[in-house]
């Protein structure tokens, strides 16, 4: 049987949550509500467990991404939420895209080698379910920032980019 555990951490995006499985991180989401760690467990067909042990990883990752002081994730990944296009995407962006830099949807599709086109990249990087690990916020437009479907949506891509030191501070 799957087990799944949640571990919740304020942030300067949402209040981030993390559900881990046996294999690793299997979701984060920006709002820790009931109905998300339901949804989440519902997904993955697990039952949810406390399990402090199997969180604490994550969440001093992301304490420490969210302070400046982090700027890779060691937490193993589970993928299972995704299917084999997205897997192939999403993993292609994981493992290419450090801290700090961002690829095109175009770039990210051809990378990727998945002959899915920039449009459909995009349709993939709404639907992560790992933001801010699996960095989709570092996945922009040809002409701009593209849109943003975590936390407050293109506000919480322009915070996490400027926190990664790849857009300057606004007067926003």
């Amino acid at each position: 049987m799957t087990t799944v555990a949640f571990a919740g951490l304020p942030t300067e995006v949402g209040h981030v949550l993390a559900a881990v499985t046996e294999d690793g991180l299997v979701a984060t989401h920006f709002f820790d509500t009931p109905e998300v760690r339901e949804g989440i467990a519902a997904r993955v067909g697990a039952t949810v467990v406390e399990d402090a042990e199997r969180t604490d990883g994550i969440r001093a990752e992301l304490a420490g991404y969210f302070a400046g002081e982090r700027t890779e994730f060691t937490t193993p990944v589970d993928w299972r939420l995704t299917s084999r296009a997205q897997r192939t995407v999403l993993g292609t962006l994981y493992e290419t895209v450090p801290y700090g830099s961002v690829v095109t949807y175009g770039e990210l599709a051809q990378r990727s080698g998945s002959g899915i086109p920039a449009r459909g990249i995009g349709s993939i990087m709404g639907s992560n379910p790992i933001p801010i690990v699996v960095p989709c916020h570092r996945v922009v437009a040809g002409n701009g920032l593209g849109g943003f479907s975590g936390g407050e949506g293109v506000e919480a891509k322009r915070w996490l980019l400027t926190m990664e030191g790849h857009l300057p501070p606004g007067l926003w």
